[in-house]
């Protein structure tokens, strides 16, 4: 039992990142388009916890590198939130799931720990599986196809970016770093969505009580997420957490199928597995390297 609730924790949080897609998708028909749902989600999340905390806005004066992770946060969402409304959710969670090879390159600049031989393998056989799921036959590169394919990898590259800033920054008050998470999602959503409606490329959202309902559970859904994986992650090791948490391919994956939300080509599925095998091997406990 020690075990089972916070790996149930965990599941919860993939599960909500797993099929945010479907209530993202729900909204923009709505008229709302991801970056303002984000917006709302995490504004929701951040006026929770300022209701709690108070005072937890004072932490980013007192520790400045909470700016990047603030930073870093609001870039993931944007990213991820976007991708996957706008793309094959398939295609962009396994590319998101690149987040563990830009983890050795973070780790080894950031925080000083040089990657193993194990660990530099990861990262080849990571950067091949993006390979095979970008390059196409009538591409002479494996670059992104679509905008979507971009955000995914820039969402994965940031929020690869949160969790060594995560470990860099555990000193730091926990209620600090979820005020820097939380308005870094509500603050960078908003302020793209503000400048992309400058240049007509972001519409605003179609004031209407039909969507409140939708988004104000999104926000619920994605705060109880978040205090579900704070409190997974602290109870179970690191290495068991990564593992669940890979439980979001499936839950993405499942539910864009059955809802007709993904188009699994042979090359997705060759490129998926090979990066989804490189995530695996780097959260499986090993006795020979650290974690």
């Amino acid at each position: 039992m020690r075990q089972l609730l916070p790996a149930l924790a965990l599941l919860l949080n993939a599960l909500v990142w797993g099929v945010s897609w479907w209530p993202f998708r729900r909204l923009e028909a709505q008229g709302v388009h991801p970056l303002w749902a984000t917006a709302m989600v995490y504004g929701f999340s951040l006026l929770c916890l300022l209701a709690w905390r108070p005072g937890a806005w004072r932490g980013l004066a007192v520790h400045p590198a909470l700016w990047a992770l603030m930073l870093a946060s609001g870039l993931t969402n944007v990213g991820f939130n976007w991708a996957v409304t706008a793309g094959d959710v398939v295609r962009v969670v396994l590319l998101f799931y690149l987040m563990p090879a830009w983890s050795i390159l973070l780790a080894w600049w950031l925080l000083g720990e040089k990657p193993t031989a194990g660990s530099l393998l990861r990262l080849v056989l990571a950067l091949a599986g993006v390979m095979v799921v970008l390059k196409t036959p009538d591409s002479p590169w494996p670059l992104p196809e679509t905008a979507a394919d971009a955000l995914a990898l820039m969402g994965g590259f940031s929020f690869a970016l949160t969790n060594v800033l995560l470990r860099k920054l555990e000193a730091t008050p926990d209620a600090a770093r979820a005020m820097a998470m939380f308005a870094g999602g509500a603050i960078l959503a908003a302020g793209v969505a503000l400048a992309g409606a400058g240049q007509g490329l972001v519409p605003l959202p179609a004031m209407s009580a039909a969507w409140l309902p939708l988004a104000l559970g999104l926000g619920a859904a994605f705060l109880a997420g978040n205090l579900a994986l704070q409190y997974g992650a602290a109870r179970l090791a690191a290495q068991t957490t990564a593992l669940v948490m890979l439980s979001e391919v499936v839950f993405a994956s499942v539910s864009a199928l059955l809802l007709g939300a993904a188009d699994l080509s042979g090359r997705t599925l060759a490129g998926g597995g090979l990066i989804v095998l490189a995530a695996l091997w780097a959260a499986w406990p090993s006795r020979r390297e650290p974690a």
